[in-house]
């Protein structure tokens, strides 16, 4: 039997609803390179208490057909003394589920990439109980983003339509729907509790690691299952996939993360078309400006902005001329490297962190791409124009 959890969003904000007889009014963000022309139609406002219920109800009702259950088996090889693939072997099989949603209708399914690695079968359920097999078109282990194709007969279903994440601010409405526990089309609710959060990408990649940028932090609840299902803003608008949770338990502390629309809507077609992602790369190793190295620098107390610790050689960032931290200092026992570069704008948008050089990158950088950094050198304001690359492979 299918069950439906709605938690809605706070005491304090139903109550200040209820006495103030407001309205909330949704915030439909424009749709950069929209997948599809047709899809679900926005909600524009919520009032009152019932208003809220009545937009959660109609954005489970509209939404939740085009989020599917992911169901996959991994072979494991059991063999004579523990030597796996050994002539004795015995293939024993482990089971995993998740979550995804359809990005088009020809049956392209987009989920997490640890949904899926390593996978000898999948199946996907949609929400009327249909089962049909999934195949691995694309995958990205550094957005953990994958694309699932389904061969089905053109789709009645509306797909997920997409929200603008760049456009978010903290306390928007956050909606989540896919299978936690495998209890499918579980929908929860709450805030965008934190935004511009970074996320380890591959935590078993084999040489360079890298993280995801522009993290959209909720405290809808998210839990085992959750992992590529749809976090939705007020309009029923896609605003991220669901992806991981801060937990110490492996259940849901309060703070659950989603990958942002933006890095969606630039690495999906990616895997669609050719079945990997090319991501924008720099080649430097960099550092959150704060007053102790600036001081250290003999910069104002207040500057901030992205210290080039080091660059790696033949990068473009070593081709462009960028400048590596020279000397070393001593902070809290611990040695840091300065005198570098200071990259404080990012073709003319300001840079004051490590974060928000590489999260600028991600939304708009891509490989081949001249960019233009303006860094402080000795003190002096300098333009340089760096060629992106492509990120060498985790």
């Amino acid at each position: 039997m299918k069950r439906i959890h709605i938690l809605f969003i706070t005491m304090v904000l139903v109550s200040l609803l209820a006495l103030a007889g407001c309205t909330v009014t949704g915030n439909a963000t424009k749709t950069s390179a929209p997948v599809a022309t047709t899809g679900v139609p926005a909600i524009t406002s919520i009032a009152s208490v019932g208003g809220i219920e009545g937009t959660l109800e109609n954005i489970y009702a509209q939404v939740n057909p085009a989020v599917v259950n992911i169901s996959v088996l991994q072979k494991q090889d059991i063999g004579l003394g523990n030597i796996p693939n050994s002539p004795f072997s015995t293939p024993q099989y482990s089971a995993a589920l998740g979550s995804g949603f359809l990005w088009d209708t020809t049956g392209n399914i987009v989920t997490n990439n640890h949904v899926i690695a390593n996978a000898d079968n999948i199946t996907v359920t949609f929400y009327d109980g249909t089962e049909v097999p999934g195949k691995v078109i694309g995958a990205d282990a550094d957005s953990d983003l994958a694309v699932v194709k389904v061969d089905m007969p053109a789709l009645q279903i509306q797909p997920v339509q997409m929200a603008d994440s760049t456009q978010l601010k903290v306390g928007q409405l956050a909606i989540a729907i896919g299978n936690p526990f495998g209890l499918e089309g579980t929908m929860t609710a709450g805030i965008v509790s934190g935004l511009g959060r970074l996320i380890s990408a591959n935590q078993n990649a084999v040489g360079p690691s890298y993280s995801i940028p522009d993290i959209v932090q909720t405290d809808a609840a998210i839990n085992p299952g959750n992992s590529g299902g749809v976090l939705l803003d007020a309009t029923g608008r896609l605003i991220g996939v669901t992806n991981s949770i801060e937990t110490t338990t492996g259940t849901t502390q309060g703070v659950g993360f989603a990958i942002p629309s933006a890095i969606v809507q630039q690495v999906v077609p990616a895997l669609i078309k050719t079945g990997h992602y090319d991501h924008p790369y720099l080649g430097t190793s960099i550092l959150t400006m704060n007053s102790t190295l600036a001081g250290a620098m003999n910069l104002p107390s207040g500057q901030r902005g992205a210290l080039i610790e080091s660059v790696t050689a033949g990068s473009p960032a070593d081709k462009a001329g960028l400048q590596a931290s020279k000397q070393s200092i001593t902070i809290n026992g611990q040695q840091i490297f300065v005198g570098g570069d200071v990259v404080i704008a990012y073709n003319g948008q300001a840079v004051k962190s490590s974060d928000d050089l590489v999260t600028l990158i991600a939304r708009s950088g891509a490989a081949g791409v001249k960019v233009t950094l303006t860094v402080l050198r000795d003190g002096n304001q300098v333009q340089v124009e760096v060629t992106l690359g492509v990120r060498p492979s985790s």
